[in-house]
């Protein structure tokens, strides 16, 4: 191919949280989605305080599916439906909003014995037209395949990629994979997606000759098969899949088509009207008073 690769470069929001930094690419002014993805944090690394850690509280969801993936540490997941599962490198844990739920994640008290390590993605996908409203759900799946090609290593996270799909629920076409590279790796970007975009998250990386800035989020040109490649190793993410034709709302934790629904689910939420976290009910964090720091509408 000829050209700049990219049809857009996100560069991301940076949030110090004090002993780790979140870099939000996702929902931006320059571009609220990539496929279903519509939300886009990176943390870390990071290597907190003996004795800390990370405690976010309960919060609501609505009309989205959270995806955690780690490349270090671990988070303790619980929520709403009874769920609790300790995320770790290697396992995807996919929770399913839809009509509404409510999840905590803390560091594990083992990782606060010895210092809490946090570096990883966690992503937010919208639900489809018609289905924004199913009832919620929770997986944790570790088996999922990895492609080796010499230098280049590739788990895929959801969907299917280099021939190989993963087990991991999908609602709309979706993309994920994590790909980590060796000095002088390769490897091949099919163009199958509608939408695709690529960050690197460590190292160094350069897709159809285009080098990639650190934790920018790189959009592809459609339609193109492109190579990513490393002279002196990296870790990147490549994400993407159907394109929305129905733009969609984000308001704090709250994503829909439909402005009103987030308005019901804000007024929900206030009055007390989500169910609790079993092992996690005794604090929530409260509805924001002005602008939260997510927000998009089309």
């Amino acid at each position: 191919m000829t050209g700049d690769p990219f049809e857009i470069v996100v560069e991301p929001i940076t949030h110090d949280l004090g002993q780790f930094e979140v870099h939000r690419a996702l929902p931006s002014k320059a571009r609220t989605m990539v496929g279903p993805f519509i939300f886009v944090d990176q943390f870390g690394p990071a290597q907190l305080d003996i004795g800390g850690g990370m405690d976010v509280r309960p919060h609501p969801h609505i009309n989205l599916a959270t995806v955690t993936w780690l490349f270090t540490g671990a988070i303790e997941h619980r929520d709403s439906l009874g769920t609790f599962s300790t995320i770790r490198p290697g396992t995807v844990n996919l929770m399913t909003a839809g009509t509404g739920i409510v999840h905590s994640e803390r560091s594990p008290q083992a990782e606060r014995r010895e210092g809490p390590k946090l570096y990883g993605m966690q992503t937010w996908l919208a639900l489809p037209d018609g289905r924004e409203e199913i009832a919620p759900a929770f997986e944790a799946i570790d088996d999922l395949p990895v492609i080796e090609d010499g230098k280049a290593k590739a788990t895929v996270i959801m969907g299917e990629l280099w021939g190989e799909r993963a087990p991991t629920q999908t609602y709309a076409d979706t993309i994920y994979a994590e790909i980590v590279l060796q000095p002088g790796g390769r490897l091949p970007v099919a163009a199958l997606a509608d939408e695709r975009a690529v960050m690197l998250v460590g190292g160094e990386a350069s897709i159809a000759g285009r080098a990639l800035n650190l934790y920018d989020l790189a959009v592809l040109k459609p339609g193109e098969e492109m190579t990513l490649s490393s002279q002196s190793g990296g870790r990147v993410i490549l994400l993407g899949g159907e394109a929305f034709a129905t733009k969609r709302h984000v308001w704090w934790n709250f994503v829909s088509s439909e402005r009103e629904r987030i308005e019901q689910a804000k007024e929900d939420w206030r009055a007390g009207r989500f169910a609790n976290v079993p092992g996690d009910s005794e604090e929530h964090i409260p509805l924001p008073d002005g602008e939260p720091k997510t927000v998009s509408y089309p």
